[in-house]
């Protein structure tokens, strides 16, 4: 069956052109293996970023299926497939029983697993509070709602996509 191309998105505002722009960059200073050296340093956590993003999306939302994983992080089975049987043997996640489904497994962090994101996040959070400390509480509040307001907008529209609706 063939499927129908979307239909062409209308031009983007200056506006938006710029968040885009300001995006890209942000994304690309937070995901330089430099940086990303840095933080597991600090952090105390010999992780790739790969293990790394699995670990927190279990953390944020455990337990969960592999495939459930892969979907969310936007990967192949294959890769979620590797990434816990690496973070298994470190004693960063279990496999648990799916009690949906006695045949399934669930990916689960152990204590370890919990001290590890805890430590990650507690890093970058130091790190962000030194590069934005001139930065009133009421703008980091502000950008605060706002990013958690695009996030919740673009999964949103992610969801419109993938039921043909958008």
């Amino acid at each position: 069956m063939a499927t129908s191309p979307l239909p062409a998105a209308p031009a983007a505002s200056p506006e938006v052109a710029e968040i885009e722009r300001a995006l890209n960059r942000i994304t690309y200073l937070s995901t330089r293996a430099r940086q990303h050296e840095r933080l597991m340093a600090l952090a105390g956590v010999p992780l790739d970023r790969a293990a790394v993003a699995l670990l927190r999306q279990v953390a944020d939302s455990e337990p969960l299926r592999s495939g459930e994983l892969a979907n969310r992080l936007g990967v192949e089975a294959s890769h979620v497939t590797r990434t816990v049987q690496q973070l298994q043997k470190s004693g960063y996640v279990t496999r648990v029983p799916d009690p949906d489904d006695g045949r399934a497994q669930r990916i689960q962090l152990t204590d370890a697993g919990r001290l590890a994101v805890e430590a990650i996040r507690d890093a970058g959070a130091r790190g962000m509070q030194l590069a934005l400390e001139a930065w009133s509480t009421e703008d980091l509040r502000q950008l605060a709602t706002l990013f958690h307001r695009m996030v919740d907008d673009f999964l949103a529209r992610a969801a419109l996509v993938e039921e043909g609706e958008g």
